[in-house]
């Protein structure tokens, strides 16, 4: 595998600093479930080059902890902490016709029934309840259109590049 550019990986989680004295750290993984983060391996961190080898980890109350290859005391695990994990995008599995991952869906065009333009996908938020597309708009804020198929995402195309939404193109802009 390679060391691959930036736009070829995918952000799992991040290390969160130490756990106990012998270099085992604390991990905060986005996958879900969130105990998948140990599937994809090794991992990649931020910083130029480096790989992170997972030995052993284990779920901890609320808490993922993990002992890495070569870090074997609390200095050294605390030194990671705020460290991002990523891995290559073509390490994770294909999702199927009807699926897709949050990165296929950044910089899709979004258009309304009406066939609006309502701008590009910069970006999707984990609002808990639900997600929420957050769309690019030329000199205008972002607009925050919730994530919920079936009631306002009418249907995602990749082929096409686009996502198809049940949204006035004046609620955004409303007072």
């Amino acid at each position: 595998m390679s060391n691959g550019t930036p736009d070829d990986r995918v952000e799992l989680g991040r290390l969160d600093g130490a756990w106990g004295v012998s270099g085992w750290v604390k991990v905060f993984s986005f996958t879900d479930p969130v105990t998948n983060i140990f599937n994809y391996q090794p991992w990649q961190s931020d910083q130029q080059g480096d790989s992170l080898s997972v030995l052993d980890w284990k779920q901890q109350g609320p808490r993922l902890v993990a002992r890495l290859k070569d870090i074997d005391h609390r200095e050294a695990a605390e030194a990671l902490r705020g460290v991002r994990i990523y891995i290559q995008a073509d390490q994770l599995p294909s999702t199927g016709d009807e699926h897709y991952y949050w990165r296929d869906l950044i910089g899709l065009s979004v258009m309304n029934r009406a066939g609006e333009s309502l701008g590009v996908v910069r970006q999707l938020l984990d609002a808990s309840v639900h997600d929420v597309l957050c769309v690019e708009r030329a000199g205008f804020d972002d607009l925050l259109i919730p994530f919920v198929p079936g009631h306002f995402i009418d249907r995602v195309d990749l082929d096409t590049g686009c996502i198809r939404v049940d949204w006035q193109h004046d609620w955004a802009d409303a007072e």
